[in-house]
C-alpha cells in the first residue's frame, strides 16, 4: 500500500446546482482527499518541502470550490483533482465530493481517481 496524506471532510462552499435557482447562494459541500505524494515518506528527512503541504492544498481547494457557480459536482471534482496533480508533488490523488442536497438522504456523492 502507498503512503497516503488523508484530508477528511474538508468544508467547501460552492454556487453549484443544474436548476439556476440552485446556483443562487452558496451550498455546503464536504471533500474527502487522498493524496499519493511522489515520494515514499521515508525519503522526506522531516522536511515539509519533500512532500504535500496538506494545509496549502485545503486552502486551494476551498477558494478553487468558491471561485465560480458550477452546474455539476463532478466538474469541481475534476478539477480538484487536475489542480492538486498540477500544483503539487503527487502521484496520484482521489477526490470524494458530498453534496446535502436530496430529502431523505446523508449526502450524494462523486468519487474520482486520477493518476499524475
Amino acid at each position: 500500500m502507498p503512503d497516503t496524506i488523508q484530508i477528511a471532510d474538508l468544508e467547501l462552499s460552492a454556487e453549484i446546482g443544474v436548476p439556476d435557482a440552485e446556483r443562487t447562494h452558496p451550498q455546503r459541500l464536504t471533500v474527502n482527499i487522498t493524496l499519493e505524494p511522489r515520494y515514499g515518506f521515508e525519503h522526506l528527512n522531516d522536511e515539509i518541502e519533500n512532500t504535500v503541504d496538506y494545509f496549502q492544498a485545503a486552502r486551494l481547494v476551498q477558494a478553487l470550490a468558491r471561485s465560480r457557480p458550477r452546474k455539476l459536482i463532478e466538474t469541481l471534482a475534476e478539477e480538484i483533482a487536475a489542480e492538486l496533480l498540477k500544483s503539487f508533488p503527487l502521484r496520484e490523488v482521489q477526490v470524494e465530493l458530498r453534496k446535502y442536497i436530496l430529502p431523505d438522504t446523508a449526502h450524494v456523492a462523486v468519487r474520482i481517481r486520477r493518476p499524475k
